[in-house]
């Protein structure tokens, strides 16, 4: 019979690669998306007034700055070390929060990229290497 724990570790241990290689993706399109906004600011429809309203070259740094650093934490995870997993966990949830203020310009995007920066952020939490 199975441990459970160890079931559960197996499966945190796979989605916490899962989740480098999903931050690594996700923070290479950001880069590409805050190039866009930076170079083109037709490229994104505004929609309705939102409270957490920015210029949109504003939009694209944050985007190209969140990018790197979504890639590069991402490259760190690969590794495991606990200050890779840590960093996952608090550059997840900024770019949680970047994202929902976000959401008028690119929605479907932005719901997209929360819901994948909470499964990485599951992931990272719960994996403990050793035990894997």
């Amino acid at each position: 019979m199975s441990d459970p724990t160890s079931t559960k570790q197996g499966v945190a241990a796979g989605t916490s690669i899962g989740a480098a290689v999903i931050m690594v993706t996700v923070g290479i399109v950001q880069l590409f998306q805050g190039i866009a906004a930076v170079a083109e600011n037709q490229v994104f429809v505004v929609g309705l007034d939102y409270v957490y309203k920015f210029d949109l070259t504003t939009w694209g740094w944050i985007h190209i700055g969140l990018g790197v650093v979504v890639a590069a934490v991402g490259l760190a995870l690969f590794t495991g070390a606990a200050w890779a997993r840590v960093t996952a966990v608090v550059v997840a949830a900024i770019s949680i929060l970047a994202n929902f203020m976000w959401l008028p310009y690119y929605p479907w995007w932005s719901v997209l990229i929360i819901a994948l920066d909470i499964v990485v952020i599951w992931a990272v939490t719960t994996w403990d290497p050793d035990r894997a």
